[in-house]
């Protein structure tokens, strides 16, 4: 399979992969790729802390992988960004294959 990167998207691209650099937000993004979650839930199932958990969501979000949806005074948080959910799951099967 031949690939030919277009130069002038390359910058495009990196900032593409610079979301997926960091194994907290690859967490964040495989806890909630089936279900909307709180920050809290994600807290729980991820045991990181609130902080950075936000800090994470918000890069996320700034970067239109996530979006969220407020309930009272809690906000909901949901992957809308199925191609990268994809890259993800592609790139977990090629290192699962290789092991």
């Amino acid at each position: 399979m031949k690939t030919t990167l277009e130069i002038d998207r390359l910058e495009e691209l990196a900032n593409r992969f610079k979301i997926l650099s960091d194994p907290s937000r690859l967490h964040i993004i495989q806890t909630i790729c089936t279900n909307e979650c709180t920050v809290t839930e994600i807290c729980d199932r991820t045991q990181l802390n609130q902080a950075n958990v936000s800090k994470h969501l918000q890069f996320l979000k700034i970067a239109g992988v996530v979006a969220c949806r407020r309930e009272g005074n809690c906000r909901y948080y949901r992957i809308i960004d199925e191609d990268l959910l994809g890259l993800c799951q592609q790139a977990n099967q090629q290192l699962i294959e290789q092991s």
